[in-house]
């Protein structure tokens, strides 16, 4: 409410007639303007009070989930809502006196399906709850566009992978081709064969051979969904198991390990075997950036609702034009290696939901940073003090 309006209304009595005309005239004016502007809102805004029955609802609302005819005062909000799974969730999450952020339901209408996206929050005023909000989003289009996005980051992917394995697989079928080919010779130049020289290359082919099964293992396992299990770990724990793992290697490479972690961590849900894999894959290539040694820290802090996790080397870093390619698969700047690893990364730190990048400085280290959301509980509808918390 208006500051202005607040002090009249402490002097209404002394007010007279034309005063108290003119100040209700202002404060219709003002319920008027911001009913306007819930209207006009494009998502979806249901009110009720602490009872429960509904005190307001926007236009938007009308249009995004089917809803009763006629008047909606008097009526109980999930008996207003015509659609049976939202008006459950609703009822519930109230009954409970929970706060529930961006539950998604899927609608068909009119034979096109819609996605709706419903959150529940307290609606207080002067640190009492004086009913709920609902808000009800459409995000069909949005989940539309974030498909089409996907699809074509799958199918680029794809042709960056299948350019990959071609390159990849093109020197081992070289090299069977020519020892076949010298193997034939061998047959068919005289009678008594060079024995040693055809084992000699049988052994080259199968060599070649098993060079090929391990590209197509790390292809199918980049493009295969990962059967990941996410169960409540320790970050540090699974740390620290695979620094005591890598420790003796980082020893003999003349690498010192200075370690930062943060005490009271909350617990997260990893897959500890494959995210040990994915850290692994990041020791290693510090290792490989610091060929005379140097230091590894590893640290980890909470920051808000994630927990980081930084792997920082003192090494040669990484020139700058290949920054942004790392993560692609079969992407190497190394003279022996499949350029899987830290694709690989990539794909695990994102089934858990996280995120890793990465800043380097050539000729001064490199620095990857993994971020990984600390589970949330669903909060009740507590009220809370402070100022200006009229809604």
């Amino acid at each position: 409410m208006r500051k202005f309006i607040a002090r009249a209304l402490k002097k209404l009595p002394k007010l007279d007639k034309a005063q108290i005309h003119a100040l209700i005239y202002d404060l219709a004016s003002e319920n008027e303007q911001l009913e306007v502007v819930l209207n006009s809102m494009g998502d979806g805004v249901v009110v009720a009070d602490v009872e429960h029955y509904v005190v307001f609802a926007n236009k938007a609302a009308e249009r995004v989930v089917p809803v009763a005819a006629g008047d909606w005062s008097e009526r109980l909000i999930w008996e207003y809502l015509q659609d049976e799974d939202i008006a459950a969730f609703v009822r519930e999450t109230l009954v409970n006196q929970e706060s529930v952020m961006d539950r998604e339901f899927t609608l068909d209408s009119g034979g096109l399906t819609r996605i709706l996206s419903c959150s529940i929050m307290p609606l207080v005023r002067n640190g009492e709850i004086q009913g709920s909000i609902l808000r009800i989003e459409d995000i069909s289009e949005k989940r539309g566009r974030e498909a089409r996005l996907r699809r074509a980051e799958s199918l680029a992917s794809l042709t960056t992978l299948a350019a990959g394995v071609a390159h990849e697989i093109k020197n081992p079928l070289g090299s069977i081709g020519i020892h076949i080919q010298l193997i034939q010779k061998a047959l068919n130049g005289s009678d008594e064969p060079d024995r040693e020289a055809i084992e000699g290359n049988l052994n080259v082919i199968n060599e070649e051979i098993d060079r090929l099964n391990k590209i197509v293992v790390d292809f199918l396992f980049a493009v295969r969904p990962m059967d990941i299990n996410l169960e409540e770990r320790d970050l540090n724990a699974v740390v620290s198991d695979l620094l005591e793992f890598v420790e003796p290697e980082l020893e003999q490479a003349g690498i010192r390990l200075d370690r930062a972690l943060e005490s009271d961590l909350p617990t997260l849900k990893l897959d500890e075997k494959h995210f040990k894999q994915a850290l692994l894959n990041v020791v290693k290539n510090a290792i490989a950036a610091m060929p005379e040694g140097g230091t590894l820290r590893v640290a980890t802090r909470q920051s808000g609702d994630l927990v980081v996790l930084r792997l920082s080397d003192n090494g040669v870093g990484i020139p700058e034009d290949v920054l942004d390619k790392i993560f692609e698969p079969y992407f190497t700047t190394k003279d022996f290696g499949s350029g899987i690893g830290l694709t690989l990364v990539y794909k695990v730190i994102k089934e858990h939901g996280g995120d890793i990048s990465v800043i380097s400085d050539e000729g001064k280290g490199t620095t990857f940073t993994i971020t990984l959301p600390i589970p949330q509980k669903e909060q009740h509808l507590l009220s809370w003090k402070g100022e200006d918390d009229e809604v």
